[in-house]
């Protein structure tokens, strides 16, 4: 069956893809970088969830799912930097005053892997920032040069992944990860 990309209304459907298994724990839920660091450390538990519920609700939706028929397979965080941590990051560069939209996470369901969910999701996510309006969007993926990269760091997806949708490495970036330095890759969108 074809993998098909939707923006990420359905709650349900977003905690099956970045809930925890048990909802008094606190996980990640995708907000790392989506909220200001000192919110994303206060918020415990059930707190996350009803976070990423009100987040869900609004428009533009904190990402795009990919459904294999009717199962949510496939996660990716995209929205305005403005309204993420990039906005304020650092070690991740601005390269102009264009009001780029950020992809930072990309999650396939293990069972799913190994079928190019990643890059349907990619394409997905470029997609949803376009009809927004949005003028370029980035990713901060690692440059592993091929080599393998850890399943728990591989949510920011790798240079080639983002070279294979059509971006280009725009600027060389201070972050690390899994040992691997990040670069900010660009696609602008006519």
């Amino acid at each position: 069956m074809a993998i098909e990309v939707r923006p990420a209304t359905v709650f349900e459907d977003v905690r099956t893809m970045v809930g925890p298994r048990r909802p008094d724990a606190t996980v990640c839920w995708c907000l790392s970088y989506r909220i200001p660091s000192r919110q994303n450390v206060s918020l415990r538990a059930e707190e996350r969830g009803a976070l990423v519920k009100e987040l869900v609700a609004q428009d533009p939706p904190p990402g795009v799912l990919a459904y294999d028929g009717g199962e949510a397979v496939g996660w990716a965080a995209v929205h305005p930097r403005a309204d993420t941590s990039f906005a304020r990051n650092r070690k991740i560069p601005h390269v102009d005053g264009l009001d780029a939209w950020s992809v930072w996470c990309l999650r396939v369901r293990p069972g799913h892997r190994g079928k190019g969910i990643s890059h349907v999701l990619l394409a997905g996510a470029v997609d949803m920032a376009r009809s927004y309006g949005a003028p370029a969007i980035e990713g901060y993926p690692v440059d592993n040069g091929g080599s393998k990269v850890d399943l728990t760091m591989a949510y920011v997806g790798t240079r080639k992944l983002f070279e294979d949708a059509g971006f280009a490495k725009a600027a060389q970036t201070d972050s690390v990860l899994n040992g691997f330095p990040r670069v900010l890759m660009r696609l602008a969108l006519p």
